[in-house]
């Protein structure tokens, strides 16, 4: 959005100030009227020839059948977390049940997944799939995605030292994200994973209208505080005609390892109200769990780790909802 405001025709101050000084006095009413007309007319001609541009066509990325996007309101809800293990899990959507052995024994996943991390200020996919180092150029000059756990990812965590705070303008992000979009060969993805940055800024909407989304799946946590910005990111995205595949209840329950008392930390079912305010679905529950956390900073990620933990489970169900309100791919 900033750049399209960069391209917008500016008229100089000075039309709008009326007669030069000197004429000024024997300026007439009829005189100011036309004027006036004139400027308006110009305005009303600039003003077309802007609107006509529309907004950015939509083009899909080479090689990428489908785009989903994990998104939400806030910051800390676990939103980069649920966008690694749910790529891991649609990587072995076709065989749930068999995952352990898909993953761990390094075969090939079932699905083509890549994950794309388009939070330029705060890149996480990094550090929990294990990856660093810069990526190689193709024959093409595209930049290649790295792998890991049978995933193809990239993010601008890559092309940066990992403690090099990123302190730039809209501008700047804006090319960024078109890099991330644009100059990477993915091969061929059934699924490309997108982490979205927390809010609904310029980011979001770039994305939005540069490239066809399949689906968008908001991660709250059932605080209030949080249901509050999940609202605001489904109803962004319904705006922008991306279609809400459904809300997933992140750290829904805390269970005690000792005693298994179970306690709802940040509340008991908000996003599954928030979700029938806005008649969207719920695609299921995570829970607070030590295993999610430590998984996540260890760089292995718990889908592959412990994919047998009812955890694990958590996200593979999710990964089916997902699936089962997608759209059928193009052919």
């Amino acid at each position: 959005m900033a750049q399209a405001r960069a391209d917008i025709p500016q008229v100089p101050a000075t039309r709008h100030k009326g007669p030069p000084p000197a004429l000024r006095e024997h300026w007439t009413g009829r005189d100011a009227a036309e004027f006036s007309g004139a400027e308006s007319e110009t305005l009303k001609q600039r003003r077309t020839q802007i609107m006509s541009r529309g907004l950015p066509k939509q083009k899909p990325i080479d090689g990428v059948k489908q785009v989903i996007v994990v998104a939400s309101g806030k910051g800390g809800v676990g939103k980069s977390t649920t966008a690694v293990n749910l790529a891991l899990a649609l990587s072995a959507n076709d065989s749930v049940s068999q995952i352990h052995t898909v993953l761990q024994s390094h075969k090939s996943p079932s699905k083509a997944v890549g994950l794309l991390d388009v939070d330029v200020y705060g890149p996480s996919i990094p550090k929990m799939m294990n990856l660093k180092g810069d990526p190689e150029l193709s024959q093409s000059n595209l930049m290649r995605p790295l792998l890991n756990y049978g995933i193809a990812c990239m993010s601008m965590g890559f092309l940066i030292e990992e403690t090099a705070p990123i302190v730039w303008r809209g501008l700047m992000v804006m090319s960024a994200i078109e890099k991330l979009l644009r100059q990477v060969d993915w091969g061929q993805l059934d699924y490309l994973v997108v982490d979205m940055p927390p809010g609904t800024g310029d980011v979001q909407l770039s994305v939005s209208q540069n490239i066809p989304i399949s689906g968008a799946v908001i991660i709250s946590t059932p605080q209030d505080i949080a249901l509050m910005d999940a609202r605001k990111g489904a109803e962004m995205f319904r705006k922008v005609h991306v279609p809400v595949l459904g809300l997933v209840q992140n750290m829904s329950v805390f269970q005690c390892p000792k005693c298994k008392h179970k306690t709802h930390i940040f509340g008991a079912d908000g996003a599954r109200r928030l979700a029938r305010t806005l008649d969207l679905d719920i695609l299921g529950d995570i829970p607070l769990h030590l295993n999610i956390r430590e998984a996540s900073d260890t760089g292995q990620p718990i889908v592959f780790s412990q994919p047998e933990s009812d955890e694990a489970r958590a996200y593979l169900r999710i990964a089916t909802e997902v699936v089962r309100r997608l759209p059928p791919p193009p052919e």
